[in-house]
């Protein structure tokens, strides 16, 4: 869902100060995150419509976290960090659940295809391996990641009734109608002030998809790499809320491949960590041959699909970076 601009674009590239089109979205942004906060309430006895809430009260506290931590000088950089930590750890736990929830059905409906594939061989000596195994490691799978969104569930429910809590969500009231600024950094045009502070982001972005492994020496079937991936992903996420402070058109990005490239990002982490957890499960203490062999061929198709999810990233991100170019 597009983010609304709150006619930023003009007041970063006319004039406004930098305490104005930062205030103006931070406050927006805390609006959105109370808005999910009633809903979550409103809605807990459904647990869709409570996921739906939780994903976006998520949203809001991760864009917050991720503006104040970009644009961190020009506001009470004190209070700033304070709030950041805050909404980053409640952020985390609003994520498991889900988290735990679609990595899942993920892996459950990945093991269907495979099970279902002629191309998937068979260990010699055991014809049918792996739909014998499939349907165990499922049952395996189900029995491991149910327990851990229970107890994820569980820190879900405990944090959103905890003072810590309370304290984020009075914090973030404050802020919908009132954002401490550091009082001269505030005064000074978007332009001098907001540009720069994103432009750094997007340096930082850029040199850290640099030093990415070279597509020739990238394996996707180790997870040596997966760490400078993610944290490509944590500072796309961060180049794209500056974007979004500042306008899309005061940003000068593509921003339909920027948003795809992001999503790529997405996949990977998602791959990755159901790769994770197909072989924690294949450590499992005395499970059958069969069990153990499914779990390894789903853990081969989720790296696999972790190099897809590199490999889209590579041909999203030329066109993104050129386009930003000066």
């Amino acid at each position: 869902m597009a983010l609304p601009n709150h006619d930023l674009t003009a007041i970063a590239s006319g004039g406004g100060s930098a305490g104005d089109v930062l205030g103006a979205y931070l406050r927006a942004r805390a609006t959105d995150f109370l808005r999910g906060l009633r809903l979550h309430e409103e809605r807990g006895a459904d647990a869709a419509d409570a996921a739906d809430a939780a994903l976006g009260l998520r949203g809001a506290a991760r864009r917050i976290s991720g503006s104040l931590a970009t644009f961190r000088t020009v506001t009470d950089s004190s209070w700033a960090d304070g709030l950041r930590g805050e909404l980053a750890w409640l952020a985390s736990t609003l994520a498991d659940e889900h988290a735990y929830a679609a990595r899942l059905t993920r892996l459950q409906d990945a093991l269907h295809r495979l099970s279902g594939s002629p191309e998937v061989p068979a260990p010699r000596g055991t014809p049918g391996a792996l739909t014998v195994g499939s349907a165990r490691a499922a049952a395996l799978l189900e029995r491991q990641l149910t327990l851990a969104r229970t107890r994820a569930h569980s820190a879900t429910l405990h944090a959103l009734g905890s003072s810590r809590f309370h304290a984020v969500a009075d914090a973030v009231a404050v802020l919908a109608s009132e954002v401490p600024l550091d009082v001269i950094a505030a005064r000074g045009r978007a332009e001098d002030v907001l540009v720069p502070l994103a432009e750094a982001a997007r340096t930082r972005l850029t040199s850290a998809v640099a030093a990415l492994p070279p597509a020739a020496e990238d394996h996707p079937y180790l997870p040596d790499h997966d760490a400078v991936w993610h944290e490509v992903g944590r500072l796309l996420r961060l180049h794209r809320y500056a974007g979004e402070v500042l306008g899309e058109d005061a940003a000068g990005l593509d921003a339909a491949r920027l948003a795809a490239a992001g999503e790529a990002l997405d996949r990977h982490l998602d791959a990755a960590e159901a790769a994770a957890a197909s072989a924690a499960a294949a450590r499992t203490p005395r499970i059958a041959p069969a069990t153990a062999y499914a779990l390894g061929v789903l853990h081969a198709a989720q790296r696999h699909e972790v190099g897809a999810a590199r490999l889209a990233f590579r041909s999203l991100w030329q066109p993104v970076s050129a386009a930003a170019a000066p």
